[in-house]
């Protein structure tokens, strides 16, 4: 018997210490509570499909996660990706570094002027100029510095509408972009904005805020209309810029099957989206439960809810009308951030990998 006792206290012991660590040990999330939409799953209009097993794929390399890609007005492709660069590709799919950045570009889009603005993670908007060197546009709103600007938007007079995905995680405090998107999906305390911002003037305006990780951001043709992914609540929102609405804010997609990442115009008015990675049970489960989140949150992060691979995109109107719905079964191209669409081809983002999807329009039918 006394050769039990001691085993037995000292697995006491930990049993208390462990339930103390999951009970009490400080975590970087204050959870709110909040009741998730029933997940319905992949029905109509976002049924099971699989036209985008038919894309190729153009091989990056050593560059690793092409999150945004843009058109320059050389006719090349330019592409954020990890280790802080923007690649370029040519016609020939042959790929180069064409600028160091620095951080985690993310958001590229193309100016009137040829320069390359890129929404960065850990260090802001910056402007990339056609012969490759960089500066930057914006690093602070109203005296507080930005910590994980995601994704822009150029309207026709040069204002620069960008995304600051969480004002409490940050990127590169997290540990990343990837840690910081669960911690604040996870926390659903509304630290997401989206910003106005004259490259003119120096001037910057909140336009947005109590974003659920705000993520892509695109504007209408005509400049009416912004559309803004809001990542943790499974929706897209409307916000107008101009007209008798302008300054309020409508749902038009709700309840998706997957998280929002990217929102890229497309061609004759539509919108592409990435759908990064399906919805994920328990992190559903747990909406209404924020203590239980503050403990899981204390797992190891492979215990903790993470985005499965995943290969769907879809493409809307400005209302939200679902135009298209394409999805691979095997993922190959994991984490499908979103689309840039040309006359012939659809060319696939990627949150990880290095392989760039092209689905050619023609085997699309």
């Amino acid at each position: 018997v006394r050769a039990l006792r001691k085993p037995l206290a000292i697995a006491g012991i930990l049993l208390v210490a462990a339930l103390l660590y999951l009970l009490l040990w400080p975590v970087p999330i204050d959870p709110v509570a909040w009741e998730a939409p029933e997940d319905l799953g992949f029905v109509d209009p976002f049924g099971p499909d699989d036209r985008l097993a038919r894309a190729k794929s153009i091989d990056l390399g050593d560059y690793e996660g092409p999150e945004d890609l843009s058109r320059g007005i050389d006719g090349q492709y330019y592409a954020t990706v990890a280790d802080g660069l923007v690649i370029r590709i040519d016609a020939n799919g042959d790929v180069h570094a064409f600028a160091q950045v620095g951080g985690r570009p993310l958001g590229i889009e193309t100016a009137a002027d040829g320069s390359l603005l890129v929404a960065n993670a850990y260090l802001g908007i910056q402007r990339v100029s056609l012969d490759g060197s960089v500066e930057t546009l914006l690093a602070a709103v109203d005296g507080q510095p930005l910590v994980y600007a995601d994704d822009l938007a150029i309207a026709g007079d040069g204002t620069i509408y960008f995304s600051e995905a969480s004002t409490k995680h940050g990127a590169k405090s997290s540990g990343g972009s990837y840690e910081a998107s669960r911690r604040d999906i996870m926390e659903h305390g509304g630290h997401g904005r989206v910003i106005a911002y004259d490259p003119a003037s120096g001037e910057a305006e909140v336009v947005i805020t109590g974003l659920q990780f705000a993520n892509g951001v695109a504007i209408s043709d005509d400049q009416r209309y912004l559309l803004v992914a809001e990542t943790g609540a499974y929706r897209i929102l409307k916000h107008w810029l101009q007209g008798p609405a302008a300054g309020t804010t409508d749902v038009i997609v709700d309840n998706l099957p997957g998280f929002p990442d990217n929102i890229n115009n497309g061609l004759n008015g539509r919108f592409w989206i990435g759908l990064v990675a399906p919805r994920i049970a328990s992190l559903d489960a747990l909406s209404t439960r924020p203590f239980l989140r503050k403990i899981v949150q204390r797992l190891p992060s492979i215990m903790r809810p993470r985005a499965l691979p995943s290969s769907h995109v879809i493409a809307i109107t400005g209302d939200g009308l679902v135009l298209m719905n394409l999805q691979d079964p095997a993922a190959r191209f994991a984490s499908l951030t979103g689309v840039l669409e040309t006359r012939d081809a659809l060319y696939l983002t990627a949150l990880f990998g290095n392989q760039l999807g092209v689905l050619r329009k023609k085997d699309l039918r």
